[in-house]
């Protein structure tokens, strides 16, 4: 199965969009500024989810997913301070950093399941004496 089939990855590249353009809306003087950051880490985001999909072992995956959830909280922080600055209107943040917190959660559940199946293949059979 390829990583264009993940769920995961899939919602992160629908964020990505969604960012994009969400930024279209910024003032032109800040494209090499927060629009230029809320893109690149939410691009930041489905790259890492496909990287790690792509690697020989479940833990480089989970190591990569790591680094976009890590990715997901840059993107986060990136959009308070921008709705803060008045970039757009308050209101218009609401729909994307709602995405947000739900594609973390979705992370987290992602990672979190992940360490479970990983949990159990590493204990040691009981032994018989």
């Amino acid at each position: 199965m390829s990583y264009r089939n993940q769920f995961i990855w899939q919602r992160a590249v629908q964020l990505a969009i969604h960012c994009y353009k969400f930024t279209d809306l910024f003032p032109k003087s800040e494209l090499y500024g927060l629009t230029c950051q809320i893109r690149r880490s939410s691009v930041s985001v489905a790259s890492n989810i496909a990287e790690g999909y792509g690697r020989r072992s479940k833990q480089e995956y989970v190591q990569f997913l790591h680094i976009a959830n890590g990715s997901l909280r840059e993107l986060d922080t990136q959009l308070i301070i921008a709705k803060e600055v008045d970039l757009a209107e308050k209101n218009l943040f609401t729909l994307l950093l709602k995405e947000v917190e739900e594609m973390q959660s979705i992370l987290v559940a992602t990672l979190n399941k992940l360490k479970v199946e990983n949990s159990t293949k590493e204990k040691p059979a009981s032994r018989r004496d």
